[in-house]
């Protein structure tokens, strides 16, 4: 039940008087079994129900009614007595529904408060929620319309080694805006690991129109922030490109991507089955653009990154501290 509908002074002084009527009722009915010294105890709890749900003024008509009705029957002599005792008794039925009514009301003031200022901190989020979303929105457009312009300038160079070049550019700003898209969709709070990865590496081998190669994501229940979306995204997909690219000429193979977590850490493992990297190769002196930008957001991450001889094939390994909020 809702006090608010009957704070509307009609209501609230009309339920007064019916409380106070009831509670006079059941008084005089029980007048013969009440033992001496209770004038007031149907009262009580007319005053409390009345003032927490109409408030003030009708609970000060009901304690009056109620007041005036027990010094008429019940205390003292038959009407309105005017002796020391009966003036001891009103001071402490004044005394007791002043306290009722004053916590009641103000309980009642300050939840009343407490709910407005719920209502407008809800409405602030809102507001916030859709702005941080219009936003992620405009900031994934404007990166897929320069994905768009490095593809049309790809296409009208002659240059083959800049062609080549754009379209990397092309391809990695485009991957960027799938991220931005995926925290729009996650309330840019954080994109599940396991859908990315796997929109990712379905794009990867769209692009490469490789059909003999199978790539699984081992489920992970984690969560990319939205500081780790892109960088992890990227790496994740500069590592399968270079599998794809290397690991398996002229036959099939499996590429596994797993993310998991082990003393504090992140770990994000890419392993194919394929030829496996170069003897005493150490990705930190390579010549790859590749993986320049991998070691770039390795650092960015605060992490470590490795590609070694993985028994078979290659296993990349990108290890960075989890985040604070996990």
């Amino acid at each position: 039940m809702n006090p608010v509908l009957f704070r509307r002074p009609l209501y609230g002084y009309g339920l007064a008087i019916c409380g106070w009527l009831t509670a006079f009722g059941v008084r005089m009915a029980l007048a013969d079994w009440f033992p001496p010294g209770f004038p007031y105890l149907t009262f009580f709890p007319a005053v409390v129900v009345i003032a927490y749900f109409c408030g003030l003024g009708p609970a000060i008509l009901t304690a009056v009614l109620s007041g005036l009705s027990a010094w008429w029957f019940w205390i003292g002599a038959p009407g309105f007595d005017w002796s020391a005792a009966t003036g001891l008794a009103l001071a402490f039925y004044v005394f007791v529904v002043a306290v009722d009514i004053f916590f009641i009301v103000g309980m009642n003031a300050a939840t009343d408060g407490l709910k407005r200022e719920v209502a407008r901190n809800a409405a602030l989020a809102e507001s916030r929620d859709l702005l941080l979303k219009e936003v992620q929105h405009r900031v994934s457009n404007n990166i897929q319309v320069v994905s768009s312009l490095l593809r049309l300038e790809a296409g009208m160079t002659r240059d083959e080694t800049a062609r080549r070049v754009l379209s990397e550019a092309a391809a990695r700003t485009a991957l960027i805006a799938k991220v931005q898209r995926s925290l729009l969709d996650a309330d840019g709070a954080a994109a599940p690991f396991d859908d990315l990865a796997r929109r990712l590496v379905a794009d990867a081998l769209e692009a490469t129109g490789r059909t003999d190669v199978t790539i699984e994501v081992e489920r992970a229940c984690h969560a990319l922030t939205a500081e780790e979306a892109t960088p992890v995204a990227l790496i994740l997909l500069e590592c399968v490109n270079n599998a794809l690219e290397h690991a398996f000429p002229g036959r099939p193979g499996r590429i596994d991507v797993r993310l998991y977590e082990v003393d504090g850490e992140r770990r994000l493992e890419v392993r194919d089955d394929g030829a496996g990297p170069p003897p005493a190769f150490d990705p930190g002196q390579s010549r790859s653009l590749g993986l320049r930008i991998v070691l770039g957001l390795t650092e960015q991450l605060r992490g470590r990154f490795s590609l070694m001889e993985g028994s078979p094939g290659a296993l990349c390994r990108l290890t960075y501290p989890r985040p604070a909020d996990h």
